[in-house]
């Protein structure tokens, strides 16, 4: 497909001394167009600044509600950095607690011994950027998995990478596997690497270098903040070095990613333009076992690119001379078999890889690539549309601009990502205490109107969370009367969290009167939601009538869409009780690690009133049941998402075995097991299976 492009416009683009003026005036032309292609398929720079934004608060308000003696997590990798490419890991580091790495014993006195564990650092016999870490003699260590790990050599305690990989693989998803120093497993569709690891306060002497080097890039507030905030350790050794098994690799990945947030946005589209290069290009076909080159190579040509200022002007009219100059360096390592480590460049990461034949087929097959000239990026799927929108030109080559999007397609990219960041969990009053303190006071700080939004969301999930904690934590311990002021103090909690949650968020307040046997009133707000969430400009996860909602709430705060405009899926944390028909699955889920359930707000609302009415109002239960069977045997996407396809399945089968249909309850659960198990309810399902087969041999 590519060659017939290639034969039916003659363009071969090269950077050269002798490049005509017409050809490079079509060049700027084609990085302008790809330039605005990135932006739309990768994202404008207020997409990839409020990403980060939501990523950053959210990691540091979870981390804030775990104790002291717990692992915090750090985000790292493509999604921290503000990409949200569909074939991207989430990269998830868990730090131990209470342990620090110190290079000598000269900073022990920066420390609380009775506080902080140190474990000392010894680089001497290891290759650059991999170091052993051993532990003072007479230090007693609580962590298990730190001293499980111990291996006892030459008198020294040390510990070893390859134990600690195997002991920490599947401690936060069962039944990962190890892939490289991380524990790799599903959460969802999305694959998930967590690198359990240790920190060091300091900066390596070994990258001591990389400090004189930062003249032009990055600024010197943020080359002092990268060194201020040392380095992490990681679990893995190198396969030449003499200690393979107990070495540990020096982790810059809290410095990388200081590194792309002060990147321009030219700078960081041309690193987007790498990895889908590379994804789409140099790897596409291989096995995991053929790839050779991988982001993270992609990643340091381009910081070398810019420290070492190699393009003068980093902006959208030499979006393709950037890339070339990357691509050029690439091409470099792999013809000279060196890769030089952006902060320590001793230690080249093509020496275990990239060598011998191997070495000259990769080098033989990106020189081909490289003699095409801009016709390969034909290949990458996401931008050739902008390149042939230049080919194909016939008219006066003159600049131009293309539309980056609607504020319907933004509202719907913006309010996915709101979707993603609101993920923080609290299991106890004290935690949502806590939260809410936080929240309030991180509203009342400088923030972008993006943020803001982020933080009443949290606000809403959070008293939604409270108000069944509240209910459930002191049920049965009290008389009715101090059982009747907690409720009341909770449904309070629940009509405040409509001032900031979506349309849909209703049912909570629903279930809340279900769960405390106030019928009436939870039929009433079925009611209300039903006539709510049908209204034409509503959007259900980016369905609906486009039309309607800007005529409705365009050019409107973005708090007033939410609440208006909105409806998303009720969000069941498997650690409270919400309706007791629905413990087995969070039960379930729980049992594998995941924090909650989603369900679709249409599927949830006709199931509450199939579990009111099926006693006095059995007509509308049937009408209920008839609704939820149409919603997911006609697939209405519209209504229930692909991804809660297994709990809707499982739901259309309770309530058909609530209704007495023992049969279709049968086939529905069947259904549920053959759908993507995206909440891992399958214990639960295969329960109540057996369930229904008890009951009819009885």
């Amino acid at each position: 497909m590519v060659n017939s492009y290639v034969k039916l416009y003659t363009y071969q683009i090269k950077m050269s001394s002798n490049a005509t003026q017409h050809t490079q005036l079509v060049f700027q032309l084609m990085s302008e167009s790809v330039y605005h292609g990135m932006c739309h398929e990768i994202g404008t720079p207020e997409d990839v600044s409020y990403r980060r934004d939501m990523v950053d608060i959210s990691e540091f308000l979870q981390n804030l509600l775990i104790r002291k003696n717990q692992s915090k997590e750090m985000r790292s990798g493509s999604y921290k950095e503000g990409f949200r490419l569909d074939k991207s890991d989430k990269d998830i580091m868990i730090l131990q607690p209470n342990h620090r790495v110190i290079w000598d014993m000269s900073q022990c006195e920066v420390y609380n011994a009775d506080r902080q564990k140190l474990i000392l650092c010894n680089t001497s016999e290891s290759p650059p950027g991999f170091a052993l870490l051993w532990l003072p003699i007479g230090i007693t260590y609580m962590n298990e998995y730190v001293f499980s790990a111990c291996v006892r050599i030459k008198e020294r305690l040390y510990i070893s990478s390859s134990k600690f990989r195997e002991i920490t693989c599947s401690l936060i998803r069962p039944n990962s596997t190890i892939h490289g120093p991380c524990g790799s497993g599903l959460v969802g569709r999305k694959m998930h690497d967590y690198a359990h690891c240790f920190v060091s306060d300091f900066w390596p002497p070994a990258a001591s270098s990389w400090i004189d080097r930062c003249h032009f890039w990055p600024p010197q507030h943020v080359s002092s903040d990268i060194v201020r905030n040392g380095c992490h350790f990681v679990a893995i050794g190198h396969k030449l070095g003499n200690h393979s098994d107990i070495e540990w690799r020096i982790s810059f990945s809290q410095a990388e990613n200081k590194l792309v947030y002060s990147m321009n946005h030219a700078q960081f589209l041309i690193y987007g333009l790498l990895k889908l290069f590379l994804e789409d290009v140099i790897n596409a076909g291989l096995s995991d076992e053929e790839k050779m080159l991988c982001s993270y190579h992609m990643k340091t040509a381009i910081f070398w690119a810019i420290q070492q200022n190699m393009l003068t002007h980093w902006c959208p009219e030499n979006i393709m001379a950037g890339f070339w100059i990357c691509f050029k360096i690439v091409l470099k390592w792999v013809y000279n078999g060196v890769c030089p480590n952006f902060f320590i460049p001793q230690n080249n990461m093509f020496l275990c890889r990239i060598n011998g034949q191997d070495q000259r087929n990769l080098f033989r097959r990106l020189y081909e690539l490289y003699e095409k000239g801009s016709s390969l990026l034909l290949h990458i799927s996401l931008i050739r549309h902008y390149i042939l929108k230049v080919l194909i030109y016939s008219g006066p080559i003159v600049s131009y601009n293309c539309d980056l999007g609607s504020e319907l397609t933004f509202d719907d990219k913006f309010y996915r990502e709101i979707e993603h960041s609101d993920d923080i969990i609290t299991s106890n009053l004290q935690s949502c205490a806590k939260a809410l303190l936080t929240i309030e006071r991180l509203i009342c700080s400088p923030l972008t109107s993006y943020t803001i939004i982020l933080l009443q969301k949290l606000t809403a999930t959070v008293l939604q969370s409270t108000a069944f904690i509240l209910h459930n934590q002191y049920i049965d311990k009290n008389g009715n009367k101090n059982t009747y002021i907690r409720d009341k103090k909770a449904l309070h909690l629940l009509r405040l969290s409509m001032k900031f949650g979506y349309v849909s968020d209703m049912l909570y307040i629903a279930m809340f009167y279900y769960k405390t046997f106030r019928y009436k009133d939870a039929l009433s707000i079925i009611d209300i939601s039903k006539v709510k969430m049908s209204q034409p400009y509503v959007r259900f996860r980016g369905n609906g009538q486009g039309w309607a909602y800007i005529e409705a709430v365009g050019g409107q705060p973005w708090s007033t869409k939410i609440t208006q405009a909105i409806a998303n899926n009720l969000r069941l944390d498997n650690g409270i009780c919400y309706i007791t028909e629905l413990l087995l699955e969070q039960e379930s889920g729980k049992r594998s690690n995941r924090t909650w359930i989603l369900i679709s707000p249409f599927i949830l609302a006709n199931m509450l009133e199939i579990l009111i009415c099926r006693h006095n109002d059995t007509s509308r239960a049937q009408a209920a049941l008839d609704n939820i069977t149409a919603l997911i045997q006609h697939g209405e996407e519209d209504f229930v998402a692909k991804d809660t396809m297994d709990i809707s399945w499982e739901i259309l089968g309770i309530c058909q075995e609530i209704n007495g249909n023992i049969q279709a309850a049968r086939f529905s659960f069947q259904q549920s097991l053959q759908q993507y198990p995206f909440f891992e309810i399958q214990l639960a399902t295969r329960e109540r299976i057996q369930n229904l087969n008890d009951q009819e041999k009885h």
